[in-house]
This record gives structure tokens, sequence and C-alpha cells, in this order.
């Protein structure tokens, strides 16, 4: 499963990461900081320590899992 974080820092200096499952491939750079932008203008989120001030950084997670068969039934 592929996740895009996006990296806000909050009123109070702290990281605060905002998780969107299946991103759209490929990925805007630019639209992707544009949308962020917006957040920021928005007012759209805050933390416990006060709304979104800054980016910090956008990344895609993409998570594998592969089970191993132990044998059991």
């Amino acid at each position: 499963m592929k996740r895009l974080e996006l990296q806000f820092v909050d009123a109070g200096g702290k990281t605060v990461t905002y998780t969107l499952d299946n991103p759209v491939d490929p990925q805007d750079a630019e639209q992707v900081a544009a949308v962020m932008d917006e957040m920021i203008a928005q007012d759209a989120f805050a933390s416990k320590d006060g709304p979104i001030v800054a980016k910090k950084g956008a990344r895609i997670v993409e998570r594998t899992v592969t089970d191993i068969d132990i044998g059991l039934e």
C-alpha cells in the first residue's frame, strides 16, 4: 500500500504529518506543494500546539508485506 505523507510545522515548532492512502500516480511535486500551501492558507488543520504554519516536506511511503509459510495448519 502506498501512502502520501504531508509534513508540516505547527505554531509550536513541532512536525505534524497528515497521511493520505493510495495517492494518484505519478505525483506532481508542484501540485502537492500548492495543495499544502492552500491547507496552510485556509487554516484547515491544527495540532495540539496550534495551527500548521509551514511546509516541512512530502513523501510517498510504500509498505510491502510478505507472509512466510511456517507450516501451520
